[in-house]
């Protein structure tokens, strides 16, 4: 089976995690403040903070911007559900913005339209998340404006896009956001086995996330005279999602290898797009704004198409040995969130893409004789109708 995405752990990845196993510190030592300050250097902001996995990293991002009982978070339909998870930890309500056809991001046409009528029903979004879809960014400008006038906040779930750039800046800069999150899962652009981090311009939602990842405790007795030396106090109600020393040190090691990711991923997509380009499916669109990271390549069978549908590519291929997914099923398709009356009707851009789409196997170690037997396969599939 040729799995959709895999990791790449090399010698140099094994020989840092087995460092910190023969130090003093497996939790919290040097690694992860190392890592915190490369990614911040990466992405040219002051402040990042690290958390055991991207879910966390948006539970805490939404509550360091005061989400609560009976506020609002919008975000795509088209993305996993942590992305919505995070406002119903913090007992807040949940709303879908319908995709952009083209990139399948939150579409900013879409959300102008639904922030102008909630508006008039004073039902606006406190918190608007834009999730780069497949590691292309959302337009994020035009998100911006209208979070601005509209008086929103915005968190950009960058879980598929580190590496990716927007306007020629690096996605997570945090330009036209409050907070951006990445996820270091093992199918993700690099991985640390699990894990999260948060980057922010802003100095007082630093203090704030690091509080809320930590138990809301703080070491930092300015405020006492004469502290001894055991001091420490809670100051507010958090939660124990730190990530730990030998976590950061695979993230630290992966991302020296962040650009020759980026690389092989993006010479892995042309290749696919020039080869499957005389078939009758849709390809990959690029916004001219972005360079995307790459995280999938999506390519969609249009309902159209009487003679093969894409529930029958899907099987075929995944009875070949090609292990194709689906991202994603419509969040408010999945039962818990059907509870809440949503209506698919209102989304039709997702609701389309939906029955169109599929996942292809795309990740550094793919090598091109894999990639031309996935691509072969897809071939026979179409000219055998």
């Amino acid at each position: 089976m040729i799995p959709y995405g895999h990791q790449d752990i090399t010698e140099e990845d094994i020989v840092e995690v087995n460092a910190v196993l023969r130090s003093d510190w497996l939790t919290q030592g040097d690694k992860v403040p190392e890592f915190e300050q490369h990614i911040a250097k990466y992405c040219h902001v002051p402040y990042a903070v690290a958390v055991c996995n991207a879910s966390a990293a948006l539970h805490i991002a939404c509550l360091a911007l005061g989400l609560g009982t009976n506020d609002w978070l919008w975000s795509s339909p088209n993305s996993f559900v942590a992305s919505t998870n995070c406002a119903l930890y913090c007992g807040a309500k949940v709303d879908f913005v319908d995709i952009d056809p083209h990139t399948y991001n939150l579409s900013p046409t879409a959300l102008a339209e639904k922030l102008h009528a909630a508006k008039k029903n004073h039902r606006l979004p406190k918190i608007i998340v834009a999730v780069h879809f497949a590691g292309q960014s959302c337009e994020m400008e035009a998100i911006y404006h209208l979070a601005k006038q509209y008086g929103c906040y915005i968190i950009e779930d960058a879980a598929h896009a580190i590496g990716g750039q927007y306007q020629n800046q690096p996605i997570g800069i945090c330009q036209y956001s409050d907070i951006t999150i990445f996820s270091f899962h093992p199918v993700k652009i690099i991985t640390s086995a699990e894990g999260g981090m948060l980057v922010t311009q802003n100095p007082h939602l630093y203090r704030t996330l690091q509080l809320l990842r930590s138990h809301g405790i703080t070491r930092d007795t300015d405020s006492l005279q004469t502290p001894p030396p055991w001091y420490y106090e809670q100051i507010q109600l958090g939660y124990n999602f730190r990530m730990s020393d030998i976590h950061a040190a695979l993230g630290v090691s992966q991302l020296r290898r962040l650009h020759q990711y980026k690389q092989q991923r993006y010479d892995l997509a042309q290749h696919y797009t020039q080869l499957l380009k005389t078939l009758p499916i849709q390809l990959p669109y690029q916004h001219p704004d972005t360079q995307s990271a790459w995280h999938l390549y999506i390519i969609r069978i249009p309902a159209t198409m009487i003679k093969i549908s894409r529930e029958e590519v899907f099987t075929q291929l995944r009875q070949q040995g090609i292990g194709v997914q689906l991202h994603y099923i419509p969040i408010y398709r999945h039962p818990y969130y059907q509870k809440m009356g949503f209506d698919p009707n209102q989304y039709p851009c997702m609701e389309r893409y939906y029955t169109e789409a599929i996942t292809l196997p795309l990740y550094p170690t793919l090598s091109f004789a894999q990639q031309d037997t996935i691509i072969d396969t897809l071939q026979q599939i179409f000219h055998q109708t």
